[in-house]
């Protein structure tokens, strides 16, 4: 493993030797030192008043990899990761901040939270690893708390909890779609559900790192902490019926943030009009009067059904045409509202959606392109499109079973979540010309820093 570790490292070794990126300058700060948060000015983020613009990655196992934990930890290679990311310019982190003990089928396990108690301890600790590593290559992460997806157990477990265990699990044929989020939805309204979830909020946002000896809410290596990932309101077809609770349950728990950790952001981890009852009045008011900070919004030309990997001569153009006009759309409502956006899940299966690391990337490649130009086009003209994070990195990571499904047990940790193929929106290290791409998407960022 270390020969493969060193081998692929050479690859972004090489990026450095020929020009494409630059190391990037740690520039240490004092936890207590309030100017180095990342903070908000009008549609820019700034850290002591110069302009903060990113590249990043979603890796949601960050946490679980920095276990000491013989059965999920690998800290050597988060390490690696870390200082690999760095190399190329990458200076953000989406990570999983919570995970549910569940009975759904495709949740995470192990889970750091059962029914309102701590249960793996060891993998916040991974969480301290995590931040103190970050922290040193000048990294910063924004911590998603809830789910609405079943993959971390999420809002779904938390109404099982509650209720005598009634649960609605979108692996059941016996419970077709969209039962699933109408189910989940429920939880916006339900007080002994959010009042557990409230109770974890607490307990994070006051943890104290165990190596660092600096409470969470003082560290600005945390830029946001989001409300959850990819919350929505329910399904389109039921009429709207939980979006006063949607906008309540926004509302109260960003306020309960912004209370426990005043000098760090909140987000809300939404899709954009996609998840968002496809409404654009909805995301407008989901974030507008809430206490959002910043607006986010994610791109799945393969899952909105704009994109048949199996067809790419007859969709991809037309489905990047209605990916650039997603983009456009999202631009817009960050200009209404004056706030900075993030593009901060978007990615594309490898060619003909096979999930092996040897097949090529062509398509997801020409994709990654065209949305970098979008964001550094933003960047150039001032506008508010500053961020993204690409979903998702799995580095040195490798799917363990010939089927590419992941298995309770599992302690090789990729970009793809429990329920999908381990590969299928995975970006490795050995991605070579993916990985040229998002570099010299870094360096040009910097240059609009």
């Amino acid at each position: 493993m270390l020969k493969s570790y060193a081998r692929q490292f050479l690859a972004v070794i090489f990026l450095l030797l020929v020009g494409c990126v630059q190391p990037p300058v740690s520039q240490p700060f004092k936890p207590t030192d309030n100017s180095a948060f990342v903070r908000v000015s009008g549609n820019q983020f700034t850290i002591e008043g110069k302009p903060y613009r990113y590249v990043g990655v979603n890796m949601w196992y960050g946490a679980y990899l920095g276990s000491s934990a013989a059965d999920i930890g690998d800290r050597m290679r988060l390490v690696k990761e870390l200082d690999f990311l760095s190399a190329m310019g990458v200076t953000n982190l989406r990570i999983l901040g919570a995970s549910e003990k569940s009975s759904l089928r495709d949740a995470v396990n192990p889970a750091i939270n059962n029914r309102g108690e701590i249960e793996r301890e060891d993998i916040l600790l991974g969480l301290d690893f995590l931040l103190v590593e970050m922290r040193k290559r000048d990294m910063r992460a924004v911590i998603y708390l809830n789910n609405f997806w079943e993959w971390s157990g999420g809002m779904a477990t938390y109404l099982s909890w509650v209720n005598n265990g009634e649960i609605v699990d979108p692996s059941d044929a016996k419970t077709p779609w969209p039962a699933f989020p109408i189910f989940t939805a429920q939880f916006y309204r339900e007080p002994k559900a959010t009042a557990l979830f409230e109770r974890y909020i607490h307990a994070i946002t006051s943890r104290v790192n165990s190596l660092s000896g600096v409470a969470y809410r003082d560290d600005p290596t945390i830029m946001a902490w989001q409300l959850a990932n990819e919350p929505r309101p329910g399904h389109k077809s039921h009429d709207a019926a939980y979006l006063p609770d949607y906008y309540q349950w926004i509302k109260k728990t960003a306020s309960l943030i912004k209370s426990l950790a005043p000098n760090q952001l909140v987000s809300l981890g939404s899709e954009g009009v996609m998840g968002c009852l496809e409404s654009p009045q909805c995301v407008l008011d989901a974030h507008k009067g809430t206490g959002i900070d910043y607006m986010t919004f994610h791109l799945w030309m393969k899952n909105w059904g704009w994109y048949d990997a199996t067809k790419p001569e007859e969709t991809f153009e037309s489905a990047k045409k209605t990916a650039g006009n997603y983009i456009k759309q999202h631009i817009a409502f960050a200009d209404k509202l004056g706030v900075p956006t993030v593009l901060e899940e978007f990615g594309l299966e490898r060619d003909q959606g096979q999930f092996s690391p040897q097949a090529p990337t062509t398509y997801r490649d020409d994709f990654y392109a065209f949305v970098y130009g979008k964001i550094e086009q933003s960047c150039a003209e001032g506008g508010p499109l500053v961020g993204s994070n690409i979903w998702a990195w799995g580095g040195f990571g490798e799917a363990q079973h010939a089927d590419y499904r992941w298995r309770a047990g599992d302690g090789q940790f990729v970009g793809d979540p429990p329920q999908e193929a381990q590969g299928l929106n995975s970006v490795y290290a050995n991605d070579k010309t993916t990985i040229t791409i998002m570099a010299k998407h870094a360096k040009i960022i910097r240059e609009h820093q």
